[in-house]
């Protein structure tokens, strides 16, 4: 692979919160072992650990589950970024699962999850992810921790969802005005690698990838006072590409801090030796994260 290919997929991959079948995306740790178990929307089941399946409106919904429930903690639910899976996130979840109930899905269009019907929307990839809740959590209260494009939508569910969400983590998450960001860095002048990039992104956010699921930017809505904790990555690696890198290194940088309006309670860190794949390059600040997060939303008594 050419260094132009290596960076164009690394900024998709940051940018458009996806990465380029086999463009060098991050090392893919083995999935938790399989439960065999499946399961049908709105119905209650017992707590489970390994890999299940859940149906929702007639689609397979593969979902990975470890740790005990915890009595007066949230349970932790995984979202992973475009172009990944749950695969990704096994490692950061047995760690976790060693304090908490901790579980992850393919959304759909992702892993070994069912292709979607059709189209999706934030509002019907956020209807999975009730599902998702409901089968892995029951009535427990849930902490979102999303990297990515998983992080976006974790933020942009919070707020319809104050009964369930009592926090989020938000993993270098592509920003509330990504597609208004990247035009900005990346005017339609440009040529080369830098604007076939900029139109295979924006390509990305309407849709035209495996998860069909087209992202507008937007207003970032408020989700309280609940713990939200943003992480962002701190290698400079954007500034990679010719001419245009470092306008999208400072237009990611205030993304990550435009998503500090989630919430009253919203704190901002760097990761000071990550690239976007934060989780993987310096897992212990993402546990510690999400581990903070999820003892402040815990009930007191």
């Amino acid at each position: 692979m050419t260094r132009k290919a290596s960076v164009a997929a690394a900024l998709v991959a940051a940018v458009a919160g996806t990465a380029l079948a086999g463009c060098g995306a991050a090392p893919q740790p083995s999935p938790a072992p399989s439960a065999n178990a499946t399961s049908t929307a709105g119905e209650p089941r017992d707590a489970f650990t390994g890999v299940s399946s859940i149906d929702v409106d007639g689609r397979s919904v593969r979902v990975s589950c470890s740790g005990d429930p915890v009595e007066g903690r949230p349970v932790v639910v995984l979202l992973h970024g475009g172009g990944d899976g749950l695969a990704e996130l096994a490692d950061l979840q047995e760690t976790l699962g060693e304090r908490d109930r901790v579980c992850s899905y393919d959304r759909l269009g992702a892993g070994d999850s069912d292709e979607p019907a059709g189209p999706q929307t934030l509002d019907s990839t956020g209807e999975v992810l009730t599902e998702v809740i409901d089968q892995v959590a029951g009535d427990a209260p849930v902490v979102l921790a999303g990297h990515s494009l998983g992080g976006l939508i974790a933020a942009r569910y919070a707020p319809d969802h104050q009964d369930r969400v009592r926090g989020l983590v938000l993993i270098d998450a592509t920003s509330p005005t990504q597609g208004a960001d990247l035009r900005a860095s990346i005017p339609e002048s440009a040529t080369g690698p830098a604007a076939e990039l900029r139109d295979q992104t924006l390509a990305v956010f309407e849709g035209e990838w495996p998860e069909r699921l087209a992202v507008a930017d937007g207003e970032v809505a408020t989700a309280g006072d609940i713990p939200v904790e943003v992480l962002q990555h701190g290698g400079d690696y954007l500034t990679a590409i010719p001419e245009y890198g470092p306008d999208l290194e400072r237009a990611w940088s205030e993304g990550q801090r435009k998503w500090l309006a989630v919430s009253s309670q919203s704190t901002l860190s760097t990761a000071s030796d990550s690239g976007h794949h934060i989780y993987l390059d310096e897992p212990e600040v993402v546990v510690e994260a999400i581990q903070r997060v999820v003892s402040e939303a815990a009930d007191p008594s």
